[in-house]
């Protein structure tokens, strides 16, 4: 027993001897050198990266001149202003109708029809018996009485010259288009009787339109950046420009929509009443900086970007301000500056990489 102990103990004396030395610069290899200290590195402290060395695509953080946006729908409508409705300012029959069917175009100053009216040929005879007195007894009252009569039976002044002229009065009017377009509305026939409170026809002149645009309640407030209108109807190969006219000021409370009027010129006759057609409307451009919808993912509401970092195939996670501008790119907001070089197409991998190694 006294034995073992011996052994034991022995090693352990001789291990606590050579420490001493060891501390004492006497170490048994007799190398100075050997008894210093090396001070241990610093500790560098990294922002945490994402190591990929396959498969990764990237792409710059570059600026572009775009102008955002919008489309919407709607329908081409004739402009109130270019409607006439065609009275008769007095009674009488159709003689003889030149404007005989619906939706025939004519030029401003056609007859329409021919009409007889016992009160307008009274107060044609009245003006020729007025030139004839005032030839005998000057009378320019009397004559200026009567030529203003006529006028306002609606007859035309070349009409009223002729009587002067021919001294003759004709027992025929004849009703004329007082602007050129298209005959939406024909409410008497040949041989019909009219009165003054009688429309005869609508004329609708098409040289301009309108187009009536559906705006959802959203779409309201971002009208004032919509400077530029361009419109591509149905069925059309041509597209026009459009001139922002009036937004309506009430809504469609079945639809919820609101109205928004575009002036249009039609100076080529293709636009109709009824078309549907799809309007482009877009603010001015202005320089935007922006990346691919592919180099960002958001996680936890939060949106990253991974930014290439001095090393190959490390790749930082980035926190980043964006909003989406088209349907390919979001606008930088914060976070990243031109020409930075991010990851394109490989954000899966790298977003299952950084939360393996926690980098985000």
């Amino acid at each position: 027993m006294l034995k073992i102990i011996t052994l034991i103990v022995f090693p352990l004396m001789l291990l606590s001897e050579t420490a001493m030395k060891c501390e004492a610069g006497k170490c048994g290899s007799g190398d100075a050198s050997m008894t210093k200290k090396v001070p241990p590195k610093p500790l560098r402290l990294q922002k945490a990266t994402v190591k990929q060395l396959f498969n990764v695509k990237t792409t710059q953080v570059k600026t572009i001149t775009t102008a955002k946006e919008q489309i919407n729908y709607g329908y081409i409508v004739a402009e109130d202003a270019k409607k006439v409705d065609v009275h008769a300012w007095f009674s009488g029959y159709v003689t003889k109708l030149f404007a005989d069917t619906l939706y025939k175009k004519v030029e401003k100053g056609d007859a329409l029809a021919e009409v007889y009216s016992p009160e307008v040929y009274k107060a044609k005879q009245d003006y020729l018996h007025s030139i004839e007195y005032d030839k005998k007894t000057p009378s320019p009252q009397m004559l200026q009485s009567a030529r203003t009569k006529l006028r306002l039976l609606g007859v035309s002044d070349e009409e009223i010259k002729q009587i002067k002229t021919e001294r003759k009065a004709n027992e025929i009017s004849t009703i004329y288009a007082p602007q050129s377009g298209w005959i939406f509305e024909k409410n008497i026939n040949q041989g019909a009787s009219f009165s003054t409170q009688k429309k005869l026809f609508q004329i609708v002149n098409l040289d301009k339109v309108w187009m009536e645009v559906k705006l959802y309640q959203n779409e309201i407030e971002k009208l004032s950046r919509l400077n530029h209108f361009t419109v591509k109807p149905r069925g059309i190969a041509t597209t026009y420009n459009a001139k922002k006219s009036l937004l309506y000021p009430r809504l469609d409370p079945k639809e919820a929509t609101a109205t928004l009027r575009l002036l249009m010129d039609n100076s080529d006759g293709l636009l109709k009443p009824g078309m549907y057609a799809k309007v482009y409307a877009s603010a001015d451009a202005k320089n935007r900086l922006v990346i691919p919808l592919t180099a960002a993912i958001r996680k936890n509401g939060i949106w990253y970007a991974f930014l290439a970092t001095e090393f190959k195939g490390e790749y930082e996670p980035v926190i980043i301000e964006i909003k989406p501008l088209d349907s390919k790119h979001y606008e930088i907001i914060k976070g990243l500056n031109e020409g930075d070089t991010l990851v394109n197409n490989a954000l899966f991998m790298m977003d299952s990489d950084a939360q393996i190694n926690g980098a985000y």
